[in-house]
């Protein structure tokens, strides 16, 4: 049904059947319905069906508007950080505008068609005259993480005695139940994130549910057809290995969909740009220099491809954004406690955001012995060195490798005003003409400067051509040596055995 624009809904069962809403529409449809309508809409008027989910056009989203085309139940599977619960609440955005309910109804009974006791009987009591209750799009959408410790009263419902004993109803009768997420989500989307964890029994009373659309509890008499769209998210480890998904419940998932991690560096990019808070309110200019974004982006990428790290938990994408929000903060800390007006981000704040970094790693043993600093000091120069090499490819830095052959050295800290870190630096022949390769030119901001004038540096250290102490700083790199040869011995005698 077409989103509605009307301003005063109705507010009884009269009203509500002398309205746009007619009988015929609201009985036979249901919620996979819903979605299909509202989605072809969306496909018709080439409207964005997931806003802000970037770099799943052509992968992700297609196979989604396939399982909604098809009235399926589906499961996301991916790693963790992959915008599968994102994707899962933005289906709201394919259900009504304003849907009617029974007022007070535990389960929002359809009022055309009631399926719990209370709502036959109120019907059947005040007729027209029974009142009607509107849900948004945000209240027909129930999420749960899965856990171990979640139960089939937890999921399904219970039996309640203490409501049936004060209200003097039998334990069988359905007016003594106490519903559970799935009954209250009736009408409507109900998300389970991970579902391998969830306990077998309770995925049991789950795919009863999609094969009949009906619950039972407690083995009494009492069935409820639900009408509910299922969708899941798993972790392909979990889904496969550890075997907790039943047989039964797979088998009943229309489709799976597996999500990925970005494809390119500017998907990636886009991603932390987004979800990044780096807009500050501390009355400074915060700028990030792209170079900076692209190092960042890269440190994900680079432990995506390392050995070192588990690929089975994989490499959120948070990983880039927390990192990137760390950056920031480095470089607003330098800039407030030097009195300057703007934080640029060098590279050394990247370096100083080692701590948002460490906690999203999973070692290998390889690693755990390396340590997680050092494997992502490791990560940090290999970024800058595959970004350095984007700028740079096929430009002769020649004039500044020299400059430290001929003994030149430079230490930069990272508390260093700009204005300071750019008069270390002036002594160095061919800086400020490589820095040009950034965009950057003298009449820039001394911080915007400095910050262009480091990553050279940190590149030509990831690219081998310079070297780096804890001392001295930046320093001339050492020149490979050529083989030992081996001293002669003395030449065997005659009776000298020959090996």
């Amino acid at each position: 049904m077409a989103r509605t624009k009307t301003r005063r809904l109705p507010a009884t069962l009269g009203e509500l059947r002398r309205s746009r809403y007619s009988e015929e529409c609201l009985e036979n449809r249901t919620v996979k319905d819903e979605l299909r309508t509202n989605l072809i809409r969306k496909l018709k008027a080439r409207e964005t069906l997931f806003p802000g989910i970037v770099g799943y056009e052509e992968t992700v989203i297609p196979q989604i508007v396939n399982a909604i085309l098809s009235r399926h139940n589906f499961v996301l599977l991916g790693l963790r950080g992959q915008a599968k619960t994102r994707i899962l609440r933005q289906l709201t955005g394919l259900l009504d505008e304003a849907l009617p309910c029974v007022a007070g109804c535990e389960i929002r009974d359809n009022p055309y068609r009631p399926i719990c006791r209370r709502c036959r009987d109120l019907i059947a009591e005040h007729g027209d005259e029974t009142p009607i209750a509107w849900l948004r799009p945000e209240e027909r959408y129930v999420e749960k993480l899965a856990t171990p410790d979640v139960t089939i009263a937890d999921m399904i419902g219970d039996v309640d005695p203490i409501k049936a004993a004060r209200s003097g109803h039998d334990l069988a009768s359905e007016l003594t139940i106490h519903y559970g997420l799935l009954p209250r989500a009736n009408r409507g989307i109900f998300a389970i994130n991970e579902l391998p964890d969830l306990a077998g029994k309770i995925q049991v009373g789950l795919f009863n549910i999609m094969q009949e659309g009906d619950i039972q509890i407690k083995g009494y008499p009492v069935r409820l057809p639900l009408d509910l769209v299922l969708v899941f998210t798993a972790n392909p480890e979990d889904y496969t290995a550890r075997g907790k998904i039943i047989t039964p419940l797979k088998d009943r998932i229309g489709s799976e969909i597996r999500t990925h991690y970005p494809l390119t560096l500017d998907h990636g990019i886009a991603i932390t740009r987004q979800e990044a808070w780096t807009e500050r309110d501390s009355g400074l200019g915060v700028h990030v220099p792209d170079y900076v974004r692209r190092v960042v982006e890269q440190i994900a990428f680079a432990a995506r491809d390392d050995k070192k790290i588990d690929h089975r938990s994989g490499v959120s994408q948070r990983l880039p954004i927390t990192v990137l929000e760390n950056v920031v903060s480095n470089a607003e800390r330098r800039a407030l406690a030097a009195g300057e007006k703007a934080a640029v981000p060098r590279v050394s704040d990247v370096y100083a955001a080692i701590p948002a970094l460490t906690g999203k790693l999973e070692l290998e043993y390889e690693g755990e012995l390396q340590g997680g600093e050092k494997i992502a000091r490791q990560l940090i120069r290999t970024a800058v060195g595959r970004v350095f090499q984007e700028y740079f490819d096929g430009r002769d830095l020649s004039a500044v490798v020299q400059w430290f052959e001929l003994g030149g050295n430079v230490r930069i800290e990272e508390t260093d005003p700009a204005p300071v870190v750019l008069e270390k630096l002036k002594a160095i022949q061919g800086l400020e003409q490589a820095a040009g390769a950034l965009g950057v030119s003298s009449e820039d901001p001394p911080a915007v400067r400095a910050s262009a004038a480091e990553f050279v540096l940190e590149g030509l250290y990831a690219r081998r051509r310079i070297s780096r102490s804890e001392e001295l700083g930046f320093i001339a790199g050492e020149k490979p040596r050529a083989p030992r040869r081996p001293t002669p011995g003395p030449l065997p005698g005659p009776l000298d055995p020959v090996n």
